[in-house]
């Protein structure tokens, strides 16, 4: 997979894309990151300028279509899918980092300022998406996060290939407790049937654990 990320701000993506997980990818060639300045596609040689006052009045400013346009059109493919990280964009699942990970040309815009001219995401942007609902200084963050929920979803990323599959909302509810070495930490005890080698009684456990837990944290995913 191939990810080129837009932003103002691409050196915001240097510390964590230089270490664990996303590192090795990159290592193991199986994730290319390139980090895109979207001022070096504006037509302001002197300014190099982006944003301006909204149409309408009001706080804030604005980022241009212009130098958002050229610079996706500067990376982009017949493959390419065009993802806008906003607030007012649909919230990330499981699902939906599942579904990305099949692609093999991912182009990430971020936001910055109020936002970005509606005209440049009609025209280039395929969908919008929000890590939740709230509103943080710029879009640099939710692609961090957008890109580790992908990532680990490739084959051979991960050094276990049941890692992703057990984990939480991807059977519908959270992931279940888990405990290693040693037995008793302060008093605390491993549950016994972790300890017992009976698997199905382990996998009962884990399942019932699991429900109880998405129950107290996120009742949502119940149905409650």
């Amino acid at each position: 997979m191939r990810v080129d990320i837009l932003s103002l701000f691409p050196g915001y993506f240097k510390g964590p894309f230089d270490e664990s997980i996303i590192k090795i990818a990159q290592e193991k060639g199986i994730v290319e990151i390139l980090l895109w300045n979207i001022r070096d596609f504006t037509k302001d040689a002197i300014h190099r300028r982006v944003d301006d006052r909204p149409y309408g009045g009001g706080p804030g400013m604005v980022m241009m279509a212009q130098p958002v346009v050229d610079a996706i059109r500067h990376v982009k493919n017949a493959k390419s899918r065009v993802v806008y990280l906003s607030p007012q964009g649909q919230v990330l699942t499981a699902k939906k980092c599942r579904e990305l990970s099949l692609e093999s040309h991912l182009i990430f815009l971020c936001g910055h300022y109020e936002g970005i001219d509606q005209r440049a995401l009609d025209l280039e942007v395929d969908e919008e998406i929000s890590i939740g609902s709230y509103v943080l200084t710029n879009g640099c963050l939710p692609a961090i996060v957008l890109l580790d929920g992908i990532v680990r979803l490739i084959p051979g990323v991960l050094g276990h290939a049941l890692s992703a599959v057990e984990d939480s909302f991807e059977k519908g509810i959270l992931d279940c407790p888990h405990y290693t070495r040693p037995v008793d930490f302060e008093g605390k005890k491993i549950p016994e049937v972790l300890l017992s080698g009976h698997h199905k009684e382990i996998a009962r456990w884990r399942q019932e654990k699991a429900f109880e837990k998405t129950q107290t944290n996120r009742p949502d995913l119940c149905g409650a």
